[in-house]
């Protein structure tokens, strides 16, 4: 649980602010992120002002943060935040100042609305992405689920995942520490993260969607699809699922079964589907373990990555005509959103979620991004506000995290 601390002894929101001020006055790259269900807050700090990327060869990787756009670059790699320093901090705990590492005390006198206009002033995208052109339009949207329908019934999909964004301006009193801080507060099960890479982009999110996830000889995946609001006093309970939102989360389950089957590999435990809580919403998940040493896959991690990204969650099925499908209609570049992140090889463990409930900030505006999924029962108006809801899950915090 997230507390403030006694006199002396920092909030949570002052030691975000201090380690946020650090970032941004360095230059370079950094990370903040706490894992689900987990009470521990970890970040990675790189002074490098130049991006480095590197292969998609997670186990040959040094222990670093990985940042993946959906669309898979030329040079078949990603974005990479190297731990130069790395520092983790239970929530929970007491700590005073003299106890933050040294390297986040550099900016110290860095004035509060000095520090906000840095924030306002961050340039998330590069010239090389295009500015988003349909994205906020419902009537687009709708549209494009219209259309996506009519390629089910046609035969052309299974299933097809188109997104959207709503941007607005950033509230003149916002304040990202305590966005953080209530962000983590809300979303106990989800991926919290931050990151900030010069030039390239500065994003937050609350992830509930494992990729891949590999800790000594365990490997692991999740399918997760069909989403509701939480309802009741114990909507874990009282959840009713459609014919719709069951077949939609069957289908990311045939995929990743058609992916060990792929590379045959035939032990593997799958359990689920149920019904699980990410803030404010529910969802279908099914879990597959993977014991890489029995089954002689030590590179199960990166061989399953390049497989399942994009997932039939966030593009639809088969795969290349979702893909194709998304790329002619959708009329946006998605950057990072539904791409994915994660730290890697910190502390032997890797974990990469797929960048989903995300916002990105660029020139005093943020950007928020939502998708859903669509099958021949889908509804386009109810597609459209399935992404509302989810858009509304970061959005409430930048709009209501004020200094």
């Amino acid at each position: 649980m997230i507390e403030s601390i006694i006199s002396k002894s920092l909030s949570v929101t002052e030691v975000l602010n201090q380690i946020l001020n650090a970032g941004f006055a360095s230059g370079g790259s950094f990370a903040i992120w706490r894992k689900p269900k987990s009470n521990t807050l970890e970040l990675i700090f790189d002074g490098q002002e130049t991006p480095k990327k590197v292969n998609l060869q997670l186990e040959e990787l040094e222990a670093g943060f990985i940042v993946h756009p959906f669309e898979d670059q030329e040079d078949k790699q990603a974005f990479f935040i190297q731990a130069t320093h790395y520092w983790n901090w239970k929530l929970d705990q007491q700590i005073q100042k003299e106890d933050l590492p040294e390297w986040t005390k550099v900016a110290t006198d860095i004035s509060h609305q000095e520090y906000l206009k840095s924030v306002q002033r961050i340039n998330v995208l590069s010239n090389s992405y295009p500015k988003n052109k349909d994205g906020e339009s419902q009537e687009h949207f709708i549209e494009l689920v219209e259309k996506s329908i009519q390629s089910i019934q046609d035969g052309y999909l299974e299933k097809v995942v188109p997104a959207r964004t709503k941007s607005f301006e950033i509230p003149e009193n916002f304040d990202l520490a305590i966005a953080i801080k209530n962000l983590l507060h809300s979303s106990p099960n989800s991926f919290v993260n931050f990151f900030h890479i010069p030039k390239i982009g500065t994003w937050m999110g609350a992830s509930p969607e494992v990729l891949i996830e590999t800790k000594g000889d365990e490997f692991y995946t999740m399918s997760l699809a069909g989403t509701q609001a939480a309802k009741g006093e114990n909507p874990l309970k009282t959840a009713a699922w459609t014919q719709k939102e069951i077949e939609e989360q069957a289908l990311v389950c045939r995929y990743i079964v058609d992916c060990f089957k792929r590379i045959r590999l035939r032990e593997y435990e799958e359990h689920g589907p149920k019904t699980v809580m990410a803030g404010s919403l529910l969802h279908l998940r099914s879990d597959f373990r993977v014991n890489m040493k029995t089954t002689n896959f030590p590179q199960l991690g990166s061989i399953m990555l390049e497989l399942l990204h994009p997932t039939s969650a966030v593009c639809g099925m088969p795969r290349k005509e979702a893909h194709d499908f998304l790329k002619k209609f959708e009329g946006f570049d998605r950057s990072f959103y539904a791409g994915f992140i994660g730290p890697v090889n910190i502390q032997d463990e890797t974990s990469i979620f797929v960048n989903l409930r995300t916002a990105s900030f660029q020139d005093g505006k943020v950007t928020l991004y939502a998708g859903a999924g669509v099958t021949e029962e889908s509804d386009p108006q109810k597609e459209w506000e399935e992404t509302e809801m989810k858009c509304e899950i970061i959005g409430k915090f930048i709009q209501k995290s004020q200094a």
